[in-house]
């Protein structure tokens, strides 16, 4: 496992991600006996893209058996774009994962959805004397499962029914292993067949909704429609990437 940052609240609600400290080794032993005496009730993996996060909830969820994975992923929702959102499922191996796979394609999916459905998830998890461990992903989806962001009004969740005591760790790398990593990524992914992938769900899937999805589905796309040559696509779409990583870090 990569060095994690760790915080556990020492009051209630939850903390600005902003005050994560610096990384130091995580007590597995220490995380086990909080979430058993009900001082945890969600153990939150979060960091930038391609920091690790997936092998490392896999990795944590196994030490602290039985647990859950749900993920907090925007477009992992989505069945059918696998390649192009890293969905990684041989990592998960035997461990439970939720929240991903959900709805097809093309679909129309909102943070009050989710958090909806992360409720629901949530709950059965604890319910089985899971450990649930979120791992994200996508900064909305992250602050409606954990933070003060409510949307009972829009779809029904009481506050009462959402984590009060997360407890975070960050993934980290360095800036320059962000890059090698992100850089290798994609070219393993064009590999696997990203191109493909996006050509055949463009057989179902209007373009323009595929776009919407940004990065990969945006880029792909307009060079499958001509829009762009490869090389620039390739470009383009690593350069809007690594902005995207570096938008996570702030």
């Amino acid at each position: 496992m990569p060095n994690p940052s760790v915080l556990l609240p020492d009051r209630p609600g939850v903390p600005p991600m902003a005050a994560l400290p610096e990384a130091e080794e995580l007590d597995v032993e220490a995380l086990r006996a909080a979430v058993g005496r009900g001082e945890v009730d969600l153990v939150c993996v979060i960091g930038p893209t391609a920091s690790g996060k997936t092998r490392y909830s896999v990795n944590l969820a196994r030490l602290l058996a039985p647990a859950h994975i749900l993920s907090a992923d925007s477009r992992q929702v989505y069945r059918g774009m696998d390649i192009g959102t890293g969905k990684d499922l041989c990592e998960y191996g035997e461990i439970p994962h939720h929240l991903i796979d959900i709805v097809p394609a093309g679909a129309k999916y909102n943070i009050y959805q989710y958090q909806a459905d992360f409720a629901r998830e949530w709950a059965a998890v604890r319910a089985m004397g899971a450990v649930p461990i979120l791992c994200g992903g996508s900064g909305l989806y992250i602050e409606a499962a954990c933070r003060a962001y409510r949307f009972e009004k829009d779809n029904g969740v009481p506050a009462s029914e959402l984590p009060r005591r997360p407890f975070f760790i960050g993934t980290l790398v360095s800036r320059e292993e962000r890059v090698r990593r992100i850089d290798r990524r994609l070219d393993e992914r064009l590999g696997q067949g990203m191109v493909e992938e996006i050509r055949g769900l463009l057989e179902t899937v209007p373009a323009e909704d595929l776009m919407y999805y940004g990065l990969e589905y945006k880029f792909v796309t307009q060079y499958v429609l001509g829009q762009l040559s490869y090389e620039d696509m390739k470009v383009l779409l690593g350069n809007a990437i690594h902005q995207f990583a570096k938008r996570q870090m702030t």
